[in-house]
């Protein structure tokens, strides 16, 4: 084989991916179609360490994340990556909303999501006098990740264990070794064909398109890609809190929320643009202005005070879910040979959020059901 192990991806998922072979001794190629690491999903994104609470107990989601968050903790204070632990505030405004936060605080607890804590309304006006709320859920685990640098510390460690990523190199055929394992076809400028012995295919929005250039892979082992554009907006004032706010969840999402990156700036966002196409490449990451409208409205439930004309746009990505709207929310998809039967190959699917806190053990865990 030319290499041991490639993974095709160079977002947070595959670094992390190809890092997990790497750093356990083997030979490790990383092919991406784009001219650097993580230009899709990994770096339009809220840039935030999520704590676990909201997906259902025994998910992907769920044992990725809470695993996911420990790890990568832990791995950006080793290696230096700007980060910190802001913590957050789920917060309700009416009854129903209360419900909600009170249903997510009992899955944190049973998921065992560290700290969280129900508190009024009160205690929590009094901790960001700017907010309006009822009552709400403090998450001190939940913090805010400077998202490439993560993605340049994996990128070093790959290289230092003798790895390589290949940029403008996409993947346009995968046949499969008559002994066992695979021959790559790539496109790009260097168009080359390379053999290894396992596959993961960590490409993303383009998950689906690259496993129906798998041979062998039968259609229905390949799920329904559905788009899900979320749009963030910049903020004029100076930052309202200390914490991070977030609103009872959506259909779709988490709802519009406050973060505050690392330095200092507020933004909110992001809400839930349901896309008509289903191709990654007709995607237009333009964020409208007109959509500052239902901003305002939304986060005047808890930040009355928000002053007109302070909203300006800022950026946009795409979820790759594998739900609809009004559908229930799917899970992770990890498919290794135990589900479709094909030795050294590990498909990702609809790793949305998410799926940044939770790189590390996914890659984990595709390394474990790979391992030999």
């Amino acid at each position: 084989m030319d290499v041991d192990v490639v993974v095709v991806g160079a977002g947070a998922v595959g670094l992390a991916v190809a890092a997990a072979f790497a750093r356990t001794g083997h030979d490790v190629l990383v092919l991406e179609a784009a001219d650097g690491i993580g230009t899709g999903t990994s770096s339009r994104n809220s840039e935030v360490i999520h704590a676990g609470m909201y997906y259902p107990t025994g998910s992907l989601r769920h044992r990725m994340c809470v695993e996911g968050r420990r790890r990568l903790y832990s791995y950006l204070e080793a290696r230096g990556v700007g980060h910190l632990k802001r913590g957050k505030l789920i917060v309700a405004t009416s009854d129903s909303e209360t419900a909600k936060i009170e249903a997510i605080h009992a899955t944190g607890k049973t998921n065992d999501v560290e700290s969280l804590e129900l508190i009024t309304g009160a205690t929590a006006m009094a901790w960001e006098p700017a907010l309006s709320c009822s009552a709400a859920l403090w998450s001190p685990e939940t913090g805010i990740v400077d998202s490439h640098g993560y993605m340049l510390a994996l990128q070093g460690e790959i290289e230092d264990h003798g790895g390589t990523i290949a940029f403008l190199t996409p993947v346009e055929r995968v046949a499969h070794l008559g002994g066992g394992g695979f021959r790559v076809i790539t496109g790009g400028k260097d168009a080359a064909a390379i053999t290894c012995r396992v596959l993961v295919n960590s490409a993303g929005l383009y998950a689906q398109r690259v496993a129906r250039r798998i041979e062998g892979l039968a259609d229905s082992q390949i799920p329904k890609l559905v788009l899900a554009k979320g749009n963030y907006f910049g903020c004029a004032t100076r930052p309202a809190f200390t914490r991070l706010i977030y609103p009872a969840p959506v259909d779709g999402g988490l709802g519009v929320h406050v973060t505050i990156d690392l330095g200092g700036r507020m933004r909110f966002g992001p809400d839930v643009e349901w896309l008509v196409s289903n191709d990654p490449d007709a995607i237009d990451y333009t964020v409208d202005p007109t959509r500052s409208q239902s901003f305002y409205a939304v986060i005047r439930r808890y930040w009355p005070g928000l002053p007109d004309g302070v909203i300006t746009p800022d950026y946009s990505g795409c979820r790759p879910k594998l739900s609809g709207q009004g559908e229930p929310v799917a899970d992770f998809r990890i498919d290794g040979p135990e589900l479709h039967g094909i030795a050294g190959l590990v498909n990702l699917f609809g790793i949305e959020s998410p799926g940044l806190t939770s790189s590390l053990a996914i890659a984990e865990d595709v390394r474990q059901r790979i391992a030999s």
